[in-house]
């Protein structure tokens, strides 16, 4: 029930009766509401960006009361359907989108985004919720990531991530029935420890690249590639590096490759000490640096499953840019 003015003010003068346990109690109620409110503006806000029916596409509609989580409900004046600000989008199924709100703030806030056990614990949910959650915002952010656009001095390396098949159930199967479930193609990562195999130096097909771009305007760009191939970082490199552009690299064919055939002043550093600077300003630093700051994002999560990797690359470029958690709800 709306609260009219003169019992607005007689609830504000209770206040000064309070003691500090009540008190407490009344800002932890306070900031609850805060919450759930916050959330609500946001998926409304979503809803006045576009006045069309998710259903027909007419614009003309009317307020027709409100959902269960208090968002305004409407009525298409063409097909007689109703709709919210959620209907038809990413989130149209959370029950608890004040709850949402906080798990976005914990994966894009400023500090490092917590463990899906602490936050599940944090805000007295299950771990499997937050977990889903982190999927459905992996796939808002790779729906609406636009591609960077670089230019002047452009620098580019890889960077590797250990194949993980974490969640995979290929070993359990096989040790059930080995007589008819194949075996896995590589032993388990934790057998080379335990069990004394003996482990693959450099690179082979099991660490997966991910390609680094970055310039000095302060574009960047994340992409894992399928392999390691010369063509294919030619093929991944080619729509980003424009004609009058300047390319720093190290000495992979893919890049040398890419240089030739477009004619590009191209400098090749090295990674010892002495040659990481090729002459001036060309070198690759920018692009070491955000493969240190890749590391320390992914080291916690402890080798994350390849099928979500592309999702952990648009997370921490979406941390990286600044991205607010009103843009992800207003996104889906």
């Amino acid at each position: 029930m709306t609260l009219l003015h003169h019992d607005f003010r007689r609830f504000l003068d209770a206040l000064d009766k309070l003691n500090p346990t009540q008190i407490e109690d009344a800002q932890t109620k306070i900031q609850d509401l805060r919450q759930k409110t916050e959330a609500i503006s946001e998926i409304e806000a979503r809803t006045n960006q576009g006045h069309k029916c998710p259903f027909c596409g007419d614009e003309r509609r009317q307020k027709w009361g409100r959902t269960r989580t208090k968002v305004q409900r409407y009525r298409c004046c063409g097909c007689q359907k109703t709709y919210s600000g959620r209907t038809g989008s990413a989130i149209g199924r959370i029950h608890r989108p004040d709850l949402f709100m906080e798990a976005l703030k914990d994966m894009l806030g400023t500090s490092a985004p917590q463990s899906v056990r602490k936050l599940a614990k944090q805000l007295d949910l299950n771990k499997y919720t937050i977990w889903r959650w982190r999927m459905l915002m992996f796939s808002i952010i790779s729906n609406s990531s636009a591609a960077a656009g670089f230019s002047g001095i452009i620098e580019a390396d890889e960077t590797y991530q250990r194949e993980s098949r974490k969640g995979s159930r290929e070993w359990v199967r096989y040790f059930a029935d080995s007589q008819n479930e194949p075996q896995p193609p590589r032993p388990r990562w934790e057998d080379f420890t335990t069990k004394g195999l003996k482990m693959m130096r450099g690179l082979s097909k099991w660490q997966l690249p991910i390609l680094t771009v970055a310039d000095r305007g302060g574009s960047r760009l994340f992409r894992r590639l399928p392999n390691r191939k010369s063509a294919t970082v030619e093929r991944a490199m080619s729509p980003l590096v424009p004609d009058d552009a300047v390319l720093c690299s190290d000495g992979g064919n893919g890049y040398k490759e890419l240089a030739s055939a477009r004619n590009l002043e191209h400098f090749v550093v090295g990674s010892k000490p002495g040659t990481r600077v090729a002459v001036g300003c060309y070198h690759i630093q920018n692009v070491n640096s955000l493969h240190a700051r890749y590391g320390k994002f992914i080291e916690p999560f402890c080798g994350p499953a390849t099928k979500n990797l592309d999702g952990y690359i648009r997370w921490l470029e979406a941390r990286m840019s600044g991205v607010r958690p009103a843009e992800i709800v207003r996104a889906s």
